[in-house]
């Protein structure tokens, strides 16, 4: 595909789009990409990553590698996700721990129209995608009401955790965040990414890079097999998880972490009892957004 150095900045800034997502505990960066229309080529681009592309690389054939792998493309857009999570990994987390309901309701828009959006993508309804599409939901939900576990700060578990959630972060509906969330290493990676622990950093690179790399190919397969069934389950999880970002929640137990404040450990959804309509006006500006990314990707 012939591109020219705009369409690497539009490239940069829906990977900035993906990141912003990835360092919230319930939206997914695989939404993101799903509705700006980069999903399936990046995991063909991902896919592409293999021994025979690796044996270019070390024998010396650097270009050839980068052509077999896309290499501006996945350059472009992983440089738009480290802009992002390196940018804006204090900031979330501030407004996570001050203005939760904000934020929320700003991600519940979000993620509602990226429901209805992939759904759209599915060529034909019937009972196959109506029950796949009915187990992503159900698998969405239960994943979303799991009790986060206490898990070791090990460098072994922070290559594992980062494999399991890089997984999670390509799947529209399935956020690698929270995921992270459920490990007990949200916090913990978040805390590394801000302090610059390159250590902790690097072992958890090296994880995401072996898990995504081997559960690319899965997912494309599945897309390229059974586009349609495989779509009604990814649109499922993304209707399941609107349980995790819901805005309004009441905190059962907290926690207290590493810097000594007092964190919510185990929420329920309650009615929306505060900041109704800045709540409200939040979800249709998120609504927005994905309507006008989408119009934009079909114009593309």
């Amino acid at each position: 595909m012939s591109r020219n150095l705009k369409d690497y900045g539009l490239i940069m800034l829906k990977g900035i789009g993906m990141g912003a997502a990835d360092v919230v505990p319930g939206v997914s960066g695989g939404t993101i990409a799903f509705i700006v229309g980069l999903y399936e080529e990046l995991l063909n681009s991902i896919k592409s990553i293999n021994g025979q592309s690796l044996k270019l690389l070390f024998t010396g054939k650097i270009a050839a590698f980068w052509n077999a792998v896309n290499g501006n493309f996945l350059f472009a857009l992983v440089c738009g996700i480290a802009i992002s999570i390196f940018s804006l990994a204090k900031l979330i987390t501030y407004l996570l721990d001050n203005q939760p309901v904000l934020v929320w309701s700003f991600f519940f828009g979000l993620v509602l129209a990226s429901t209805i959006i992939v759904s759209k993508d599915i060529k034909r309804w019937d009972w196959k995608t109506i029950l796949c599409f009915i187990i992503g939901a159900v698998i969405a939900f239960f994943i979303t009401v799991a009790t986060p576990a206490e898990t070791p700060n090990a460098l072994w578990f922070i290559f594992l955790s980062g494999a399991i959630a890089v997984c999670a972060m390509i799947l529209p509906g399935i956020s690698g965040s929270f995921i992270l969330v459920l490990l007990g290493k949200y916090y913990y990676i978040m805390k590394a990414v801000e302090n610059l622990d390159l250590a902790t950093m690097i072992v958890f690179i090296c994880g995401a890079v072996v898990g995504i790399t081997s559960f690319s190919r899965l997912l494309s397969h599945l897309l390229h097999k059974y586009r349609d069934t495989t779509i009604a389950i990814l649109a499922g999880f993304m209707l399941g998880s609107l349980n995790k970002v819901w805005p309004w929640k009441k905190t059962i137990e907290t926690y207290i972490d590493s810097h000594g404040a007092t964190k919510p450990f185990i929420e329920s959804n309650i009615l929306p009892n505060i900041f109704i309509w800045e709540g409200v006006g939040l979800m249709i500006f998120g609504f927005a957004i994905v309507y006008f990314l989408e119009k934009l990707s079909a114009k593309e």
